[in-house]
């Protein structure tokens, strides 16, 4: 079962990048389109990275280890 579903990912707007403007050429691969001067991301991408990055921290700690999330904006102090 998938960690998180595609309507989640879109209804907490995490198709929406950067202005157009401000973006990192390694991001490219990941850019579906463009839409009003800001990148949409591909969620097709994002939910199969979301699913192995699940997969990785499930059988880090299943095997004693340690994940370590930092958050650098203001919404991620609470989680």
């Amino acid at each position: 079962m998938a960690v998180v579903t595609m309507k989640q990912l879109l209804d907490s707007g995490v198709h929406f990048g950067h202005q157009t403007r401000r973006w990192n050429p390694k991001m490219k691969r990941y850019i579906l389109t463009e839409r009003n001067g800001i990148y949409i991301i591909d969620l097709q991408q994002t939910l199969t990275y979301i699913d192995k990055a699940f997969e990785f921290v499930k059988e880090t700690v299943a095997h004693g280890g340690s994940i370590l999330f930092v958050g650098t904006k203001k919404q991620a102090q609470e989680a």
